[in-house]
């Protein structure tokens, strides 16, 4: 963007320019953030969502600001002073206008600006003036970008870390952790308590890696083995052998390991099928988003989905979601012939009615916009528990879960753990791209789910 100036001697008394903006959620947030005010009552959304109290001081000065700072004068303005009174609101999803007009000019390029601030419906805001010492020389800025600031609205990894605290660590195997991320990972979960890592793979490429990132491994045991593959099959006997209660991928490749995981004989399936689950903290949804399944089964049917979709509700139970809600995804929200994750939407919700599934409260087929936006869904006219309050997201394939988490990640900001169920431990699959607090939001998650089995019911699925 560009922004050129206009200087002292163009500016004539009574030339005056408007700028308007359509309040957005990121907007109360963020002048919420400026203004200070970080009263509960102010910030839930069960309460009254679209305003903030501080808000107005803090949104018509900004708006003002802009006008002389960006557009008249623009570039080389310094603002002297602001003497504004404030009398009206800002709700979010209304348009506010702001109003500058040259009132007087003084010597040495001062000039006084008339100023106001209205809402939609015209009532005012905010009125005064503003002072300004305007610039002499034509000033042009160009290509001025204004940064893209990312609000999180909770900070539901935190608040995993923190309920770990009274917890014991739970005896992890690392598998394979032959490099300097799948090492520091682990490691830094153990100075935190997490996890007592058992490291399994090469021994002397372990040290290695080790050595490389300068890290102590003197107080963790080492099980020697003498590739991935071995690495893998020994952890899942750790397992069988009740050695572990626990396992985390390394550095080896993800097929290696289930490899290893899903044999009826040999490896740690349930009765349940496995699958994956992507923990999510969206900056701009206010609470944990469970996405599943995104990594393990490519085309589900109608039975994989069941156990899926249970997997996924007996984690929202443990991580604190008594009654979580839960999206069956499709292309649209209507019961269509042509779509087959539409009827399979419709049968697991009749099968959630007749206590097929349990502990959660399902409705599909859903489009994603009317799962996370209640807009959208009353828009749609879309009458429903789930619609726009969604806390698990079932998505029809692999194909489409994978490209929905990644783009929550990569175009919304959003944080991903991930883990996986349907076997007899946790499971933590990490990726070379996870930061250390993703690494530890898994790890955190992965200890609740092992905490949990520690205390559940003989022959309970978790």
């Amino acid at each position: 963007m560009n922004f050129t100036n206009v200087t002292f001697d163009e500016i004539e008394i009574g030339k005056s320019l408007t700028v308007s903006r359509t309040i957005s959620r990121s907007d109360i947030e963020a002048l919420t953030f400026v203004s200070g005010d970080i009263d509960e009552a102010h910030l839930d959304v069960e309460v009254e969502p679209d305003y903030v109290p501080s808000a107005e001081p803090v949104a018509a000065e900004a708006f003002i600001s802009y006008l002389l700072n960006r557009r008249m004068p623009g570039p080389g303005t310094t603002i002297l002073a602001h003497n504004l009174t404030f009398k009206g609101r800002i709700v979010m999803g209304e348009t506010c206008t702001a109003k500058i007009t040259a009132k007087e000019k003084q010597a040495d390029g001062v000039i006084v600006f008339d100023c106001l601030c209205t809402n939609q419906a015209g009532g005012v805001i905010a009125l005064g003036t503003a002072t300004v010492s305007a610039p002499t020389k034509r000033i042009s800025y160009t290509d001025i970008a204004t940064p893209a600031v990312i609000f999180r609205r909770t900070d539901v990894f935190a608040r995993f870390i923190k309920t770990c605290e009274g917890i014991p660590p739970v005896v992890c195997a690392v598998v394979y952790p032959c490099d300097h991320d799948s090492l520091l990972g682990p490691l830094e979960a153990a100075k935190r308590n997490l996890i007592t890592p058992v490291l399994v793979g090469p021994e002397a490429k372990i040290r290695e890696a080790a050595q490389a990132a300068g890290a102590d491994i003197s107080p963790y045991r080492i099980v020697d083995t003498e590739h991935s593959h071995a690495a893998a099959e020994k952890a899942v006997a750790m397992v069988r052998a009740g050695e572990v209660e626990a396992l985390m991928k390394g550095s080896l490749h993800t097929d290696e390991l289930m490899g290893a995981v899903v044999p009826s004989a040999t490896g740690i399936r349930t009765s349940r099928r496995i699958s994956h689950i992507f923990v999510m903290d969206v900056p701009t949804y206010p609470r944990v988003l469970l996405v599943t399944d995104a990594a393990i089964n490519i085309a589900p049917g109608l039975k994989e989905k069941v156990d899926i979709v249970q997997n996924a509700i007996d984690l929202a139970h443990v991580l604190g979601i008594d009654e979580p809600k839960v999206a069956i995804l499709s292309a649209v929200e209507t019961v269509n012939p042509d779509i087959p994750s539409t009827l399979e939407a419709a049968s697991l919700c009749k099968m959630a009615d007749r206590r097929q599934i349990t502990g959660g409260i399902l409705d599909g087929p859903l489009a994603f916009d009317n799962a996370v936006s209640e807009q959208a869904a009353k828009t749609k006219k879309i009458d429903s528990p789930v619609a726009g309050k969604a806390d698990i997201l079932l998505v029809p394939d692999l194909e489409a879960g994978n490209m929905l988490a990644k783009q929550l990640q990569y175009l919304a900001g959003a944080d991903a753990a991930g883990i996986v169920l349907g076997t007899r431990v946790p499971i933590v699959l990490t990726s070379r791209a996870d930061s250390v607090r993703t690494r530890l939001a898994s790890t955190a998650v992965m200890a609740l789910v092992a905490h949990a089995k520690r205390s559940a019911a003989p022959g309970k699925n978790l």
